[in-house]
C-alpha cells in the first residue's frame, strides 16, 4: 500500500497521526518505510527499554512518540492519546519512576530507561485502584489511566499529601468530566490508609 503524504485529506486513514505540528507514521504501519529505509543503506535504530519489568526492543525511528510504541507494538492499550501535545496528562506513564507524557516523549528518550504502564500498577493490586473504585472517581473514564499514573507517582514521592500538593501535582490532567473532588478524595484515602498502617 503507498502511503500518501501527511496533507492528503485522507491522510489519517492512510496511517499518518498528527502529533501537535508534526505528522508520525503508526508504528503498525512503519514496516514497509522501514524496509525502504534500510534498501537504500540507512541504518534503522534499534531500542531497547523495560516496559513493566519486562526488557523490550523496538526498531524504528527515533522519533516515534513513545505512546505509539506502547500502544501499537507492545498492545499496553491504558495508555490513552488525548491532545497530543502533552497538555491534557490522559498518556501519562512513569519512565525511571517519574510521570511523563507519552504522546511527547520519543522512543529515543526512553532508550535504556524504566517505562512503567498502568497495566503494571494494576498486576500489582496497587491500593489508588480500589480507592478509585470506592470513591466512585470515573465517569467517562479515558482521562483516568493518567490520572492513576501522576497520583501514584505523587504517593511514591510524598506519601502523605496535602490538599495543596495534590492539587498541584493533579494540575496537569484534565477531566472533562470534571470529577477533581472525588479524584482528590481517592487520593486523600490511598495516603491515610498508609499512614493508618
Amino acid at each position: 500500500m503507498e502511503l500518501r503524504h501527511p496533507s492528503s485529506p485522507r491522510a489519517a486513514d492512510q496511517g499518518f497521526l498528527r502529533t501537535g505540528t508534526q505528522w508520525y507514521i503508526r508504528p503498525r504501519l512503519c514496516a514497509g518505510w522501514r524496509g525502504r529505509v534500510a534498501r537504500r543503506g540507512a541504518e534503522v535504530p534499534a531500542f531497547s527499554l523495560i516496559v513493566n519489568g519486562s526488557s523490550r526492543r523496538f526498531d524504528g525511528f527515533h522519533d516515534t512518540p513513545l505512546l505509539w510504541v506502547l500502544r501499537d507494538s507492545l498492545g499496553l492499550t491504558a495508555t490513552k492519546f488525548g491532545c497530543g501535545e502533552g497538555l491534557c496528562g490522559v498518556c501519562t506513564v512513569h519512565l525511571d519512576g517519574e510521570p511523563v507524557r507519552a504522546c511527547v516523549t520519543t522512543i529515543a528518550e526512553a532508550d535504556g530507561r524504566r517505562v512503567t504502564t498502568l497495566e503494571a500498577l494494576a498486576a500489582a493490586g496497587h491500593p489508588l485502584l480500589a480507592a478509585w473504585i470506592a470513591e466512585s472517581t470515573s465517569q467517562c473514564g479515558y482521562c483516568q489511566p493518567g490520572q492513576i499514573m501522576t497520583a501514584a507517582a505523587l504517593l511514591a514521592r510524598t506519601p502523605r499529601p496535602t490538599d495543596d500538593e495534590i492539587v498541584g501535582a493533579m494540575a496537569g490532567n484534565l477531566c472533562r468530566c470534571g470529577t477533581y473532588l472525588r479524584i482528590r478524595r481517592a487520593v486523600r484515602r490511598v495516603a491515610e490508609k498508609e499512614a493508618a498502617r
